[in-house]
């Protein structure tokens, strides 16, 4: 077997300590953070909108357009999406998490 030193990265990097780390994840969220995710939000909440009113139009080349598999990966068949607000909910009612 090899031993730890010989799969341990090189290279420039900064490691931080356990003490150092914050514990809040509000902590965490920058003000450019917190305006990328805004940006982010407020974009899909336009393209969304703007797809329900180019649905009924198929010949609309104008607008979003949803990319759709040809070949869909039989892979992927099992694949179920996560609600992210779900999990975020569930991770904030469990102590052990929020931490």
């Amino acid at each position: 077997p090899t031993s730890l030193s010989a799969r341990t990265p090189s290279g420039n990097y900064k490691q931080t300590t356990g003490a150092s780390s914050p514990t809040n994840t509000e902590e965490l969220l920058t003000p450019a953070h917190e305006e990328n995710v805004r940006f982010i939000h407020y974009t899909w909440q336009r393209v969304m909108r703007e797809m329900q009113t180019c649905q009924g139009n198929e010949n609309n080349n104008q607008g979003p357009q949803k990319y759709v598999e040809r070949t869909p990966n039989p892979a992927l068949n099992s694949f179920t999406p996560v609600d992210l607000n779900d999990v975020k909910r569930k991770n904030t009612q469990d102590p052990k998490k929020s931490l």
